[in-house]
């Protein structure tokens, strides 16, 4: 029993540990869209996407509400999005976008664990070539006629339409991202999740014990307080 209930802890403890990185992540995409555009998300389309993701997490409403508070604030630090590449074992190619306010900090951080790890971070440009950035939105399918939707997306930037079970995945370039974002509010469709990724054009096939080593990069990478997403290309 006493085995048991350790393994229960420790499972709990990694699911608060999750929500709390989750619930950074989000209050720093809350502070820089504040910063950028203003408190009102009626006229600030990144916090109304912020804050729309904030949900995704289950944040609480008082958390959104005080992140925004805070991000007018005048003593409320400045942060600066800055992406990092790097290879991680087995010649993986790994992209690591942060919003830090000690870039110092951060890129020694990253040094130490791609190091740790049996990889090396690398130059800017060594590695985001491979990735395509695009935007991603998800919505449900409810009662929408998609076929309709479809031609509708379609002229406002989509450049692909998946349909996994009752999710809809509206896949855009960077450049149409905030036109899309706007064409589906327009339409009264309530996302419920978008945002940037970076996908990659080839991936590496790799055994199960070298797919360990990676993932146990990228967990480090991922535990690190500055950083907002992590990219691969492991398949």
């Amino acid at each position: 029993m006493g085995r048991a209930f350790e393994y229960r802890k420790a499972r709990k403890f990694k699911r608060w540990a999750a929500m709390s990185q989750a619930f950074t992540r989000i209050g720093k995409e809350i502070a820089m869209s504040v910063k950028a555009g203003g408190p009102d998300p009626t006229t600030n389309a990144r916090l109304r996407l912020a804050i729309q993701n904030s949900k995704i997490v289950n944040m609480p409403k008082a958390n959104v509400e005080n992140a925004i508070k805070r991000a007018t604030s005048k003593d409320e630090k400045d942060y600066e999005e800055i992406v990092y590449e790097g290879y991680g074992p087995h010649g993986v190619a790994i992209l690591v976008e942060t919003a830090t306010d000690n870039p110092t900090r951060t890129v020694a951080n990253l040094r130490m664990y791609f190091s740790r790890c049996g990889g090396a971070l690398g130059n800017s440009g060594s590695v985001s070539f491979m990735f395509d950035r695009k935007g991603e939105f998800r919505f449900p399918m409810g009662n929408l006629d998609l076929e309709e939707l479809e031609l509708e997306l379609i002229d406002h930037g989509a450049d692909d339409i998946q349909v996994d079970g009752d999710e809809v995945y509206v896949y855009t370039s960077f450049e149409d991202f905030g036109t899309m974002q706007k064409a589906l509010e327009e339409r009264g469709i309530e996302v419920t999740s978008a945002g940037l990724q970076r996908f990659p054009q080839v991936t590496k096939e790799l055994t199960e014990a070298q797919q360990e080593d990676v993932e146990r990069l990228l967990e480090k990478i991922e535990e690190d307080e500055d950083v907002q997403q992590v990219f691969h290309t492991m398949s």
